[in-house]
């Protein structure tokens, strides 16, 4: 055991170094979410410099898979987007903690040559445009929102994802909060039936699909996007305003949201004035009993990690800093894994 503070909390009593003691060795698999893989993989892979008898396996395969797989028991950790349901936490016999660990955003990426450096999409335009009613860029619906840009006659690609997702559940979420004919049409959910489109595997697949298809637009979260270049749409907020993505107007949409006692929260649609308008919590999934104690203390240390010293590197990622109230909340619930 040992005390940690972190900046602006109290101190909290955690396992939080050494996740097995010298000459032990551990080695932990985990599968789940590609939205925070980057930051996940850097944790894990920077945590290993400094515990080398500690093995992280970490396969992005998408939330659904991790659900799956931590629920079955093949992992010793899964991550979502989507926090896992009540009737999800019932199936896992070992008990489920679910630990909110980074935030981000949703972005839409497009591939659009010759379109203003800052396209807005409207939500018309953008609800239109994922039902496969607004098939070219020089719609009207997109036009009213760019007054005196060119817009093409380009025919609009849809992408979106193959895969059970975490990001697709944020993302149909928020689509069925301001839209009544996406909410009765395809709805919320990691899979859905979109109405139009090609889909990729993975936030990678899409972002992929995105930049090698002109007149594409797809859903990929904000830090692929910043690293591999890709436009992102200023979108319409709840206000009526049109936000930049970024980690500030992102963080914004955090503000106001206080977590309950079992750490999950929705965002579907942030009140906040400046506030970006597609943001999520992203998840891992623990479970409350491990049979092999070196695991549950590598598992609680890992976490550790990423609250204090992981915290550090999120926004060279793209993705959001926890707010203090919400790192000491998590690191409360991370006493429940023995």
């Amino acid at each position: 055991m040992k005390r940690i503070v972190i900046a602006g909390l109290v101190a909290l009593t955690v396992f939080a170094t050494g996740a097995a003691r010298a000459g032990d060795s551990v080695t932990l698999q985990g599968t789940g979410a590609t939205f925070p893989a980057p930051l996940y993989q850097r944790w894990f892979s920077d945590y290993n410099k400094l515990h080398p008898e500690v093995q992280i396996n970490y396969q992005a395969l998408g939330s659904g898979a991790g659900v799956k797989q931590f629920t079955e028991g093949l992992v010793n950790f899964g991550a979502s987007d989507a926090a896992m349901t009540d009737e999800e936490i019932a199936a896992v016999k070992d008990g489920v903690v679910l630990l909110p660990m980074t935030a981000g955003s949703i972005v839409l990426g497009y591939n659009l040559p010759g379109a203003p450096a800052a396209l807005k999409l409207s939500r018309d335009a953008y609800v239109g445009i994922f039902l496969g009613k607004i098939a070219k860029w020089n719609d009207p619906k997109i036009a009213s929102a760019n007054p005196g840009a060119t817009l093409p006659d380009t025919p609009i690609t849809v992408v979106t994802r193959s895969d059970g997702s975490g990001t697709t559940f944020v993302f149909t979420t928020h689509l069925s909060a301001v839209s009544e004919d996406w909410k009765n049409g395809p709805g919320a959910g990691k899979s859905v039936n979109f109405p139009a489109g090609v889909a990729g595997k993975g936030n990678p697949g899409v972002t992929a699909l995105i930049k090698q298809t002109p007149g594409a637009i797809g859903y990929i979260e904000y830090g692929y996007a910043a690293q591999t270049k890709t436009p992102m749409a200023l979108l319409e907020n709840k206000s009526g305003k049109y936000v930049t993505p970024d980690l500030t107007s992102a963080a914004r949409a955090l503000s106001g949201v206080e977590l309950p006692a079992d750490l999950r929260a929705w965002l579907p649609d942030p009140p906040a004035a400046e506030a970006y308008p597609i943001v999520t919590y992203t998840w891992l999934l623990c479970y409350k009993k491990y049979s092999d104690p070196k695991v549950a203390q590598a598992v609680k240390s890992i976490v550790i990690y990423g609250l204090t010293d992981g915290q550090k590197v999120s926004a060279e990622l793209g993705y959001i800093p926890l707010p203090p109230n919400v790192v000491e909340a998590v690191t409360k619930a991370v006493e429940q894994i023995s």
